[in-house]
C-alpha cells in the first residue's frame, strides 16, 4: 500500500519535490506539473519519481463536462483530455474527475444526475475523451460519489460495460458513497462489496472519513481519517489484496496538522492490518 497526499511547501524542480515527498514519508504523490509543463520538464519528474520509487498517483482534471452551458462543457472536455494526456506522458496511474453535473453546481446533487439519459451523456464524454487521447500508460477514471453516477459499485460496472474502453478504470472514493444509514453503520460490508467487484479496475483511491450527526434528517459529514466510522483496517487489508501498489491519497483537509494526523491514523491502521506502507 501507497500513501500520498498534498505537499506543503513550494517547490522548483523534482528534487525539492522529492524533498517534501520525504518530508511527510509519502511514496505516492499527485501530480506535480500541470497540462502547460513542457516535455523536458514533465520527463524530469517522472525520471525523478522512478528513481526515488514514488508513484503519480493521479491528475485531476477537475471539471464538469456535462454542464448544461454549452461554453462550459466544450471547454471542460478540452481540459479533461488535455490532463488525460499528461497523466499519459507523465506515467500516473490515472487521470480523474467526476462525471460531471447538469445542475447549476459541477459537483452538487441535481436530480437530471441520476436519470438513464445523464448515463448515456456519461458514457458518450468519457469515450469521447479517451478516444481523443488514445492514451497507453495511464487510465480516465470517475471518482465515485453521494449523488451522482457513478454511485455505488453496481452502477461503476455498469459504467464500465457500457463505455467499453480498455483505458477506463476506477477511481475509488469510500466516503463519497457512504450517503444512506446502512452503508455508513455497514460500512465494513459495503467496503468489502465495492473492492470485490471493482478490484481489478482500481487505479487510485481517496482517503477520507465519514461522520454521522444526530442532527434530522440524514446527515454524514466528510471528516479527517481517525475521527469517522469508515473501517480503515478493513479499507487497507481489502485493498492489499488487489495490489500492493494502490496509492491511498489524502485530500480535503485544511492544515498540515490535519494531514500529519490523517497520516498517522493511517499508518497505525496499516500496522493493524498486517499491511506494509510504502
Amino acid at each position: 500500500m501507497r500513501l500520498g497526499g498534498p505537499l506543503f511547501g513550494s517547490y522548483t524542480g523534482p528534487e525539492e519535490w522529492l524533498a517534501l515527498l520525504r518530508k511527510y514519508g509519502y511514496s505516492a504523490a499527485y501530480c506535480p506539473v500541470d497540462s502547460s509543463a513542457d516535455e523536458e520538464t514533465i520527463k524530469s519528474y517522472e525520471e525523478a519519481g522512478k528513481k526515488a520509487g514514488i508513484v503519480i498517483a493521479e491528475v485531476g482534471a477537475w471539471s464538469n463536462p456535462l454542464s448544461p452551458m454549452e461554453e462550459v462543457r466544450r471547454s471542460a472536455l478540452e481540459f479533461c483530455k488535455a490532463q488525460l494526456d499528461l497523466a499519459d506522458r507523465i506515467g500516473a496511474l490515472c487521470c480523474v474527475n467526476i462525471a460531471g453535473s447538469r445542475g447549476k453546481k459541477w459537483d452538487g446533487p441535481c436530480e437530471e444526475d441520476l436519470t438513464e439519459e445523464t448515463f448515456e451523456a456519461i458514457v458518450e464524454t468519457v469515450r469521447e475523451i479517451i478516444d481523443a487521447v488514445k492514451p497507453i500508460r495511464t487510465f480516465y477514471t470517475l471518482e465515485t460519489m453521494p449523488w451522482m453516477y457513478p454511485d455505488s459499485p453496481d452502477s461503476y460496472l455498469r459504467l464500465i460495460k457500457a463505455i467499453d474502453r480498455k483505458q477506463f478504470a476506477v477511481h475509488l472514493d469510500i466516503a463519497n458513497m457512504i450517503n444512506t444509514p446502512w452503508r455508513y453503520f455497514f460500512n465494513r460490508e459495503f467496503i468489502k462489496d465495492c473492492i470485490e467487484k471493482l478490484g481489478p479496475y482500481i487505479k487510485s483511491c481517496h482517503a477520507k472519513d465519514v461522520l454521522m450527526s444526530e442532527t434530522f434528517n440524514v446527515h454524514i459529514d466528510q471528516v479527517r481519517p481517525g475521527i469517522g466510522k469508515l473501517d480503515y483496517t478493513t479499507l487497507i487489508r481489502e485493498l492489499e489484496k488487489v495490489s500492493p501498489n494502490i496509492p491511498l491519497m489524502m485530500e480535503h483537509l485544511e492544515t498540515e496538522e490535519e494531514y500529519l494526523l490523517a497520516g498517522e491514523y493511517i499508518r497505525t491502521k496499516a500496522k493493524e492490518a498486517g499491511v506494509s506502507l510504502r
